[in-house]
């Protein structure tokens, strides 16, 4: 790993990392507290929704999803060479992967935003039609809040780079960045994983098992 160069030497902490990292890895941490308790609470109550509802073999597009999962997960790796990058101070090539991170994020947004309004129009799910509705947008609405977060940043360091506020002495402020959207990736995989993928494995094309 390449030492960090600090635009300023005293935010160095004793831990031996930056003041800044160690605050982000305990917001991270926090986050993912709060993550996995929207991802409990989905599954402990599915399965709940009264019979005759929406569920979600019924309405989830896995082709779709897939699709718009291997976009954010592809924008994973463009924001490692955007990193390695500002480290070389190849500020053009900084500039190219930092908004291409932020423009797969976007294409993201956009699935998601689509598949809302296609469950909503077409599947008559709602956020308070049922249990389900309730916690699969609140669940992946957040998820959602938080790229949109990631998106505005990354576009944010790219403006800044191009208004001359970016330099190698800087990289702190990208890998700060790049902890986040990783994160955000990573929880994405767990929802993906275990809210559609699970159920496509559970119920492939079959009725679901309604709990009273």
């Amino acid at each position: 790993m390449s030492q960090v160069v600090l635009d300023n030497p005293h935010e160095m902490g004793c831990t031996g990392l930056p003041h800044r990292k160690v605050l982000m890895w305990a917001f991270l941490a926090s986050d993912c507290m709060f993550f996995g308790c929207l991802i409990s609470t989905y599954f402990i109550y599915r399965g709940r929704s009264p019979a005759g509802t929406p569920q979600p073999e019924d309405i989830f597009d896995i082709p779709l999803t897939s699709t718009s999962s291997f976009v954010l997960l592809a924008s994973s790796y463009l924001m490692v060479l955007a990193l390695a990058a500002i480290q070389r101070g190849d500020l053009k090539k900084f500039q190219l992967w930092t908004a291409g991170t932020a423009f797969f994020g976007s294409i993201f947004l956009g699935f998601q935003i689509y598949e809302f309004s296609h469950f909503y129009k077409h599947g008559g799910l709602g956020l308070t039609t049922n249990l389900f509705g309730s916690t699969f947008y609140v669940l992946t609405g957040t998820h959602g809040c938080h790229v949109a977060i990631g998106v505005l940043w990354l576009m944010s360091l790219c403006i800044l780079s191009f208004k001359g506020g970016m330099s190698k002495k800087r990289q702190l402020d990208v890998e700060i960045a790049g902890l986040y959207w990783h994160f955000v990736d990573i929880v994405w995989i767990v929802i993906f994983g275990g809210v559609y993928l699970l159920e496509y494995i559970i119920t492939p094309g079959g009725n679901p098992t309604v709990i009273h």
